[in-house]
């Protein structure tokens, strides 16, 4: 007996770098908690969602499989119960909502719509994730400021700014916190880039009304909606760490939020691939769940 539990032992202890490794594997299509390297699926995220919550599901733009499980995200929420469902668009403006609004319930044409609220760029990968409310009680929202606000920002700043032009910023504006602007900063010097502070500086400034202005339309929303879920639609490194979207939805008064983030793990080592879901020794959690592709 002695000598066969002394043989189980040895196999156990030969065993463990492959028992690791195989733990400690990031598989392409997968929803990973954040806390850990615990697979879930997006049914058992959806299960405890309930109304009056916003859920920030991200993306890496024009990642075609990130766009994906956006439109299987919002078709499953659809598929488990979930009878009223918005969402929330960082590519369209808030100024631009009566637009939206025609295109969803009024008939207004598509191109008309495009040229109206000055789309650039793919729409057909969008197209699905814009309409989707229109069949399930909920309405789509432009939640961003005009581009020309946020690009004058970042050239001149916001001192530069008109009465008018201040008018369209939120009450009770904040700069994003200080590891945001770090995780920012290095972000915009990154790479050999050599920027003068000023210059990081404005384009912080405009990243902020940026997420400002998101946070805000979608809090006053959710506060005359409770019955909804809030999907907001928006660039990754805005949902990452809990900076940026995140901490100025809860800033506003905003309770039930979950995060979701999605990564790419093409071209990265196994290492790489844990550190994109893992949380960081730093900024910490990346978001409540995330969500890897390979493209």
């Amino acid at each position: 007996m002695r000598s066969l539990a002394w043989a189980l032992l040895m196999v156990i202890l030969f065993n463990l770098p492959t028992l690791a490794s195989a733990q400690s594997n990031v598989l392409p299509e997968t929803l990973y908690l954040g806390t850990r390297l615990e697979a879930v699926t997006p049914e058992q995220v959806i299960s405890g969602l309930e109304a009056g919550t916003v859920v920030i599901l991200s993306e890496i733009h024009n990642l075609n499989s990130h766009h994906q499980h956006q439109k299987s995200f919002l078709e499953a929420m659809a598929q488990n119960g979930i009878d009223r469902i918005s969402v929330g668009m960082e590519f369209l403006s808030f100024v631009g909502q009566t637009y939206i609004d025609q295109y969803l319930f009024e008939g207004l044409a598509e191109e008309q719509f495009l040229k109206n609220v000055n789309w650039s760029g793919d729409f057909p990968t969008y197209r699905p994730l814009v309409l989707f409310p229109k069949d399930h009680r909920g309405e789509t929202l432009g939640l961003n400021a005009p581009r020309t606000l946020t690009s004058k920002i970042s050239k001149t700043g916001m001192e530069s700014l008109t009465e008018e032009e201040r008018a369209l910023i939120p009450p009770d504006f904040h700069l994003g916190n200080a590891l945001y602007f770090e995780r920012f900063k290095e972000t915009m010097t990154g790479g050999g880039h050599e920027l003068p502070p000023q210059v990081v500086a404005r384009y912080f400034e405009a990243q902020s009304v940026w997420d400002e202005t998101m946070a805000n339309v979608a809090s006053n929303y959710m506060e005359k909606n409770p019955d909804t879920i809030l999907v907001i639609i928006v660039g990754d490194f805005h949902a990452q760490y809990g900076g940026g979207l995140p901490d100025r939805l809860r800033a506003r008064g905003v309770k039930k939020l979950v995060t979701i983030s999605q990564v790419n793990l093409k071209d990265l080592s196994p290492s790489e691939r844990l550190q994109e879901v893992l949380p960081h020794p730093k900024y910490g959690t990346r978001a409540d769940y995330v969500w890897t592709a390979e493209e």
